[in-house]
């Protein structure tokens, strides 16, 4: 299935990129994320929260959508 993923700040800067279409064929959000931290091996030294279809999941979460976003830590003020 393709996979839009989007990266936000830090993140962003981390891939060199703020979007991208991936092919992807597993099942986990922590499956993805070792396929990104493969391509990106900058990305295993930050620290995001993941969310599918704007919804922050968990890393056993399935994957489901067609939209993962990358967030970095961000402050409400």
């Amino acid at each position: 299935m393709n996979i839009c993923i989007k990266y936000f700040g830090l993140i962003a800067e981390v891939t060199h990129c703020e979007e991208e279409t991936i092919l992807f064929s597993e099942s986990t959000v922590s499956e993805l994320l070792d396929v990104l931290h493969s391509k990106y091996s900058a990305l295993k030294n930050r620290d995001f929260q993941v969310a599918q279809n704007q919804e922050l999941v968990s890393l056993e979460t399935k994957i489901t959508g067609k939209e993962i976003a990358l967030l970095p830590p961000f402050a409400g003020g």
